[in-house]
């Protein structure tokens, strides 16, 4: 037969508010400029490149920390989706952001997202 127990249950207010803030989680935070930064900054390496406006149009057009990195150029759909023959090192081609995601980005970033937002 079992034995009875008993508990206290204690309530602990958290302001779920204060505590992203504090981590610099919420939108616009440390922790997101740290992550679109270094999409930006990772992702260079595999944009085709000519020019080399359609990083710079990646740089322009994102605005640290909205967490939407955006490039923007009369090609820049067309040259991620398409196969094409780009020039430049062999990592430039279509899909750059999911490529370099696959080759390690993805964990580096959330490595030092982790470490920004204070987890151990």
């Amino acid at each position: 037969m079992s034995q009875p127990f008993t508990f206290t249950l204690k309530t602990v207010d958290v302001d779920g508010e204060k505590v992203l803030k504090e981590r610099g989680i919420k939108v616009g935070g440390r922790v997101q400029q740290f992550i679109d930064s270094e999409v930006l900054r990772r992702c260079a390496d595999y944009v085709p490149m000519d020019s080399g406006e359609l990083i710079r149009s990646g740089i322009r057009n994102t605005t640290i920390g909205s967490g939407k990195v955006k490039y923007r150029t009369p090609y820049a759909r067309r040259w991620y989706y398409r196969e094409a023959r780009f020039q430049g090192a062999p990592k430039r081609g279509t899909y750059w952001f999911e490529r370099m995601k696959q080759e390690g980005g993805k964990e580096k970033i959330l490595s030092g997202a982790r470490k920004m937002a204070g987890a151990k």
